[in-house]
């Protein structure tokens, strides 16, 4: 594959440059941190491993950090403070080595101390980091996974009967009988509603409907005779 147009070219003495100062650093930061450690009480054949402990610490946390991997997100936030602090343990071990060598110094009990924490403490922050590397996070617009949400769980459901409805009285009926009279009368020039009309509109049987209009055919004729001149 050609070369992105729009990529610098890289300049052959920067690559220099910077590959003779992480040398440099390296090798003095390996120094240092190795002198800390005899210092602090390690053994002279095992002092080594803690300038090897810190640098692999950061460099595995940079890595996860600025990969263009599918990591979770908070694998890499976890992974960043962790390179912070990797780099901020070497400078700070680095610093105690000279300050102890030029007398400015003197090892004490928690020196010896966390300097010894150093390979249990990364241990286990690089175990940490490892498990939330492999957690991906859900992909934009999507919900938890399916076994997490509350619809998937069984739930136990609590078969109500459905309610019957209210039996209706005859004054119930009687009024819903005059309301349809009244409707009937509108729509059919006056004329009082029939039997069969009214059975269907209060879903009677035909005695019962029969029974009710007799009793608006009463109450017709009471109004009437009432009120001689409407």
């Amino acid at each position: 594959m050609g070369r992105d147009v729009n990529s610098a070219p890289r300049d052959g003495w920067v690559m220099v440059g910077m590959a003779v100062a992480a040398a440099s650093a390296a090798i003095a930061s390996f120094t240092g941190l190795r002198g800390l450690a005899e210092v602090a009480g390690w053994p002279g054949r095992l002092a080594w491993l803690l300038p090897i402990t810190i640098d692999a610490y950061a460099m595995t946390s940079t890595r996860v950090w600025l990969a263009g991997t599918p990591a979770a997100i908070r694998a890499r936030r976890f992974a960043r403070a962790n390179a912070i602090g990797a780099i901020a343990t070497s400078i700070v071990g680095n610093a105690a080595y000279h300050l102890v060598a030029a007398g400015l110094l003197t090892i004490s009990w928690p020196i010896v101390v966390l300097v010894g924490a150093v390979p249990a403490a990364v241990l286990g922050l690089t175990a940490h980091l490892h498990a939330l590397r492999t957690v991906v996070d859900p992909e934009p617009g999507r919900g938890p996974a399916v076994q997490d949400r509350p619809e998937s769980r069984p739930e136990t459901r609590i078969r109500t009967r459905p309610r019957r409805p209210k039996p209706r009285t005859d004054e119930d009926l009687m009024k819903a009988a005059r309301e349809a009279d009244a409707r009937y009368r509108a729509a059919h020039d006056g004329r009082p509603i029939t039997r069969d009309a009214l059975r269907s509109v209060l879903r009677v049987a035909g005695p019962k409907a029969t029974e009710f209009r007799r009793q608006l055919a009463a109450e017709t004729t009471d109004r009437k005779e009432a009120d001689p001149n409407p």
